[in-house]
This record gives C-alpha cells, structure tokens and sequence, in this order.
C-alpha cells in the first residue's frame, strides 16, 4: 500500500546526517562528557559544538542554550522557572487562550501556590491582538508567555510586537516555538525574548532533544537540580547522542529552511485551494497565509476528526487530529473553541503537515481517497442526517 506521512507537527523522520553523526555516541564514545579524563573531554567538545549549532539557528549565543529532553520539559522550565526566580516582582502570568498545554497546565501547577493568570483571548484564525495583551498587562505581571506558531492551525503570531510591548512594561517574555523553529527563520535578538522553547523532532532531530533559549542576565529556578550539568541549571547526565543529533538537525534546519519552505508552501496552498473544492461544508482553520509553510488545517462538519484519522490512515496516509498532545483525548481542542468554533465543528480537526519529501502526487492521492470517506463517514452521520433533514433533501 502507498504510505503518504502527512504528520510533521507529531514527529519528523531523522535526517541521515543527523542518524550518523549520532552513531558514534551511541557506540564507542561512550564518555560522560562531564568527566576530566580524554574520553569525557572529548565528548564535552561534542556537546558544546551541538550548542553552538542550535545557537545559530536561532541567533543566540551558544551560553545561552540549555539542552532538555522536549519541547514540553522547556516549556515548564521557562514558565516555572521564571515565575518563581522573579516572584519578587509579581505573581501574575499572561498567556494566550491557545497556547500548548504544557504552558497552560505549568501556570495551572503556579496557582497553586498563589500566582494569578490571565487568558488573553484570539480571534477566529487563531491571532492574538498585541494590544489583548497590553491590556492584559498589570503592576503584578511577571511573565508573558505566547507561542510563536501554532501547531494545530498553523498561525504565526505577532510576537515582535508582543516582545515590544513586553520590554516595553519591564515585563519576561517566552514564546514556544516549538512548531516555528527549523522550519521559519528566528533571531531572538532582533526579536528581544527572553526566553524561548524548540525542539529537535520538528526540524529532522531526534525525539527526546530539545533546548530553552534564555537570554544572557535573566534569573531562572533550576528545573531538575542536583549536578552541575547545563551550567548548573539543569542536573543529570546529558543525552549525548541526542544532543549531537540536535545540533546537526539544527544546522542542516538553518542551511536548508528557504528551500524547504518554498518546496512546502507549494503543496500546503495546493491542499488548501482544492480540498474544499473536493468535500462540501469544509472550514479552513488558521490564519490563511500567516501560517507554518507546511501546515493545512481544516474542520471537516458532521464528522469526528478520529474517525477520518483511522480511515485515512487505512488507505495509508497519516494525518493528525487536533494537537499532538490531545488527539487521544477525544474532546474538542481548547484551540478551536478558543477561535470561536463550536464544539461540533471542532470535533471534526484534520491537521495536514508535509515533511520534506512529500510530493504533488501524496497530494493527488489524498484529494482521491478523501472524498468518498467523508461520503461513507456522513451516511453513519446523525449530523449529518438533521442537516439533510433541515435542507429538505
């Protein structure tokens, strides 16, 4: 059977380069990288050389990237770890309504020992409005955390001029860009964040490699405390191979980013003009072209997302529904109800996200297997059947 991998925002395949130049750390330098002797010296040198790789990609300076195991482990890092490092200066939070829920359930973790928080709210693509959070903004602030992009929708939101705002009311600024970095050019200078969370599996690393940008100055709690590692920020022994591969996805990521998304840009506007020409009473969710170059979302009605998920993947394509993190959940995802859509609609997300490699036909094949599914899916329908009814057909 034809296998069609539409599910970048879940994982990315490894890149060759990456897979090899791991290999070595996951046979003969076997060196702990903080030991004095040559074989662990050695290895150091590895991970610093990752460092200075992820360092690029973003523009930062390589002292200011702390390796982690995920995008999820940053993220609490940051907002944890910030709130708590600068409880002196307030003990409120302002975050987006969409944001990943390892922001939303960290702040969660923060109220329960008295910090306050605030929801800014998005429009129907998905858009904060820098001026929601400048309301937003009060005396106690301490941190504002706003994701980059969004990896349910696809949005890419204004953070230059959220960080303005930031800098502006002297208040910390994170933005996870896990789903942006690798895949749209960042520079956290010219962006003036604070901090900022990536990981490797987004842009052809390894699972298990991720990193927090945090800027030269900025106070944080130690996220898992008991060694020196990560300039005593963050203990345990470091995941060599993983780092490495990081680095390495990292600067193929920066080498190659205009010509993969320019190649993805191409497929994505393909999928977007012409699924709602092949399947009636489609909804394309996301900002339409401020989005993630590979990313096509829609809402599908009168059918649930998990249903076309497993049908598709049974004519071999792999797609997602709803975030990563809640398409097992089976509930409406806080991102679409955020938007505005109502729970019926957002019950039927399909996310579509290319990887590099993906063709014109994988497009081809999918605009032909997907209509008779939502054809068979809608018949099983008693949405579907009421508005039948209602149309008087």
């Amino acid at each position: 059977m034809k296998r069609v991998y539409l599910d970048h925002i879940a994982a990315t395949p490894l890149h060759p380069e990456a897979l090899e130049a791991m290999l070595p750390f996951l046979r003969d330098r076997f060196g702990n990288p903080q030991s004095l002797h040559s074989d662990g010296q050695g290895v150091l040198e590895a991970v610093e050389e990752a460092r200075q790789k992820v360092a690029g990609l973003i523009h930062a300076a390589e002292s200011e990237i702390y390796f982690t195991s995920s995008g999820s482990e940053s993220n609490n890092f940051a907002i944890k770890g910030l709130a708590l490092a600068n409880r002196s200066r307030g003990g409120h939070l302002v975050l987006s309504a969409v944001e990943h829920l390892s922001v939303l359930n960290s702040a969660k973790s923060l109220e329960k020992l008295g910090f306050t928080s605030t929801l800014v709210p998005v429009d129907r693509t998905g858009m904060v409005q820098p001026e929601d959070v400048d309301k937003a903004i009060a005396k106690e602030t301490t941190l504002v955390s706003v994701m980059m992009a969004n990896s349910e929708v696809g949005t890419i939101e204004p953070i230059d001029e959220i960080a303005k705002i930031c800098k502006t009311r002297n208040v910390l600024f994170h933005t996870d860009a896990v789903a942006a970095a690798g895949n749209i050019p960042i520079d956290v200078r010219a962006l003036a964040v604070d901090a900022l969370s990536l990981a490797g599996d987004q842009f052809y690393g390894p699972k298990g490699s991720a990193a927090l940008y945090l800027k030269k100055g900025v106070r944080i709690i130690p996220f898992i405390e008991g060694g020196i590692q990560e300039g005593g920020r963050r203990g345990g022994t470091e995941n060599v191979a993983g780092i490495v591969g990081l680095g390495k996805a990292a600067e193929i990521a920066q080498a190659k980013m205009a010509e993969r998304s320019e190649k993805a840009k191409v497929l994505r506007d393909l999928l977007i003009d012409r699924l709602p020409g092949k399947v009636d009473r489609v909804v394309l969710t996301g900002h339409r072209d401020r989005r993630l170059p590979h990313h096509a979302s829609f809402c599908i009605e009168f059918i649930e997302g998990e249903a076309m998920l497993l049908s598709l993947d049974m004519k071999g394509i792999a797609v997602s529904s709803g975030s990563a993190c809640t398409s097992k959940a089976l509930k409406a995802s806080h991102v679409l109800l955020a938007m505005g859509l109502d729970h019926a609609l957002a019950q039927g997300s399909l996310v579509f996200s290319l990887i590099d490699g993906n063709t014109a036909e994988d497009i081809g094949y999918l605009l032909d297997v997907f209509p008779p599914i939502i054809d068979r899916l809608r018949t099983m329908s008693p949405l579907y059947t009421k508005y039948l009814e209602e149309k008087g057909k």
